[in-house]
Formats: structure tokens, C-alpha cells, sequence
């Protein structure tokens, strides 16, 4: 493993802004194109592979398995409260599914139409559901009843990506991906009511004309690890300003870590492990670990 891929230090953006990140950025496993990690309450790392459409599942210590072949174009990964996978599947049946892992069974949650292409999904501290339509350009939310709800749709959004809840429920951010000249590259924020609904935008971060985000985890402090950047360009408007790697933004909108990837495309993160300390990185082929100084969350 050491001789494929060089490690990479995590260090300081520039001087002042941000603080040193020692923890190393740790690969720990190689595959296709990796996407949607989510973590197990025995800490198992499932993530998904885009190209031969699996869901893959790694055990530390133990390696990489196949847990779903054929999983329709499946993206964005979460467990809820059950410990049940819900997937963004983003395939010929765009939908989105949660598997109960006891029994292998596939519950259909919300599909098309109006669903174009699910994304990336996040959850609440009441169980609902939260995902991104990127295609769509919409964003929904399913209540513990099933009901779909539209909560927000272009033009007042543009290519929502990544998208997560702060900890104490009272924030949603999503990702803004638009590739295209002048394109939205950013973070948004809202306010976000008891009822599920959202008012008050504002940019929290802005990428732009880097690479924006694509998704993004959060701690319990309510600072957000943005899977950002690009090491070289793809023939894109997107410049190389936004260095590739995880960009840890506070609630306040300020960077205070980076902690760069070598590896491109970086697409996605999730906390795991014991204490909640191992944020695992999904880029290109290659699936990461860092250790984090701050607990965090499973949104």
C-alpha cells in the first residue's frame, strides 16, 4: 500500500489563516471511482464505486468486500437511527432506498418522478430524510411518514450537491457544483425551521473560481469538512484555487484547516471509528483516513 500512493502530510493553508493539521492523510484502500461514504455502528466504512456501480463495504484491518452489486447508480450513503442504509441512487430508476441490513431487504423511500438524480443525503435530529436532486436542481425532504416535500428548486438553486444538517438542527447547508462560467461554487446556509422547511440564505463559503465542494460531513462544534479542490484541471472553467483536499469551515464561514489530497477527483467524507475521531475520505480511486482533533457527527 505504501508503495502505490505517497502519503500525504496535512499542513497549514498559508500562514495565520489556518491552523497546522498534523494528523496524516492515510489511504487504506484502492478501488475505481469512489463516492458516499458512510459508517456502521461497528465501524465499517461503506462507500460506493461509480463505475461498476457497487456499494463496498471496508473493514478496518480487514479490507474491502462487496456488500451490493447493481446498486443503480447509487451516490450518497447515510445510516439512520436503526442503522439502516439509505442510498441516493442515481441510476435508470432514479430513487431513493434504504436497506434494512438484517434482512437485506430494499425499501423504496421516494422516487421518480419528480426525482431526477439523487445525490447526497443527510438526516435530522427528528429522522427525516434530506437529499439533493442534482439533476433536478431541487432539494427534498421525507418525513417519518413517507410525504415528500419540495423545499427548495432552481432558479433559486443552480447544481445542489453535498448536503448536511448542523448538530443542533437549526442550520441546513448544501453544496453549490455548477462547473460553468460564472457558475454558483459555494456553500449555501439556511435558516431551517422545526418543521422541516428553510428560509435565509446566505453564502457561508465560497469557492469560487476553484473547484467547488461535492460533499461534506460535520462535528459536533458545527464546523463543516468540506471534500474540495482539484490537483489539476479537467477542461473546465474551474481554476486551481481551491487546492484539492478537505477544508474544515467554521460555523462562522471561516477556514481553519485544510488537510490536502493528492489524489483526484476527492468527492465525499464521513466520521467513524470509536471515539467518532476518523473521518474517511473518498477520492478517485482511493478511499482515506485522517484523525481529527473534534468529535464528529454522522450527518
Amino acid at each position: 500500500m505504501r508503495g502505490e500512493i505517497t502519503f500525504a502530510l496535512a499542513v497549514a493553508l498559508t500562514a495565520g489563516v489556518c491552523e497546522a493539521a498534523e494528523p496524516e492523510v492515510r489511504p487504506v484502500a484502492r478501488i475505481a471511482f469512489t463516492e458516499g461514504p458512510t459508517v456502521d455502528a461497528d465501524g465499517n466504512v461503506y462507500f460506493t464505486e461509480t463505475e461498476s456501480e457497487r456499494i463496498l463495504k471496508f473493514t478496518p484491518g480487514k479490507g474491502v468486500t462487496t456488500f451490493r452489486e447493481n446498486s443503480n447508480g447509487a451516490n450518497g450513503l447515510i445510516f439512520d437511527e436503526q442503522w439502516r442504509l439509505i442510498a441516493c441512487e442515481g441510476g435508470a430508476k432514479p430513487r431513493v432506498t434504504r436497506t434494512d441490513l438484517k434482512t437485506g431487504k430494499i425499501e423504496v423511500l421516494a422516487g421518480g418522478p419528480p426525482v431526477v438524480r439523487p445525490n447526497d443525503v443527510t438526516l435530522d435530529g427528528k429522522g427525516r430524510i434530506y437529499f439533493t436532486d442534482y439533476a433536478g436542481k431541487a432539494i427534498y425532504r421525507i418525513d417519518r411518514d413517507g410525504k415528500l416535500t419540495r423545499i427548495l428548486a432552481a432558479p433559486a438553486i443552480e447544481v445542489p450537491n453535498g448536503i448536511v444538517i448542523s448538530p443542533d438542527d437549526k442550520t441546513l447547508y448544501h453544496v453549490e457544483s455548477n462547473s460553468a462560467e460564472g457558475g454558483a461554487r459555494m456553500i449555501r446556509a439556511y435558516d431551517l425551521a422545526p418543521d422541516g422547511s428553510v428560509s435565509n440564505m446566505r453564502v457561508h463559503y465560497n469557492f469560487y473560481p476553484g473547484r467547488s465542494a461535492d460533499g461534506m460531513s460535520i462535528d459536533v462544534k458545527g464546523n463543516i469538512y468540506a471534500a474540495a479542490g482539484l490537483n489539476q484541471r479537467r477542461g473546465t472553467s474551474e481554476t486551481l484555487d481551491t487546492k484539492a483536499g478537505i477544508h474544515v469551515i467554521s460555523p462562522e464561514g471561516k477556514l481553519l484547516k485544510y488537510y490536502p489530497i493528492s489524489e483526484d477527483t476527492i468527492t465525499n467524507c464521513a466520521f467513524g471509528g470509536p471515539d467518532m475521531k476518523s473521518l474517511y475520505v473518498t477520492a478517485g480511486k482511493t478511499l482515506f483516513e485522517i484523525r481529527t482533533e473534534i468529535e464528529g457527527t454522522r450527518r
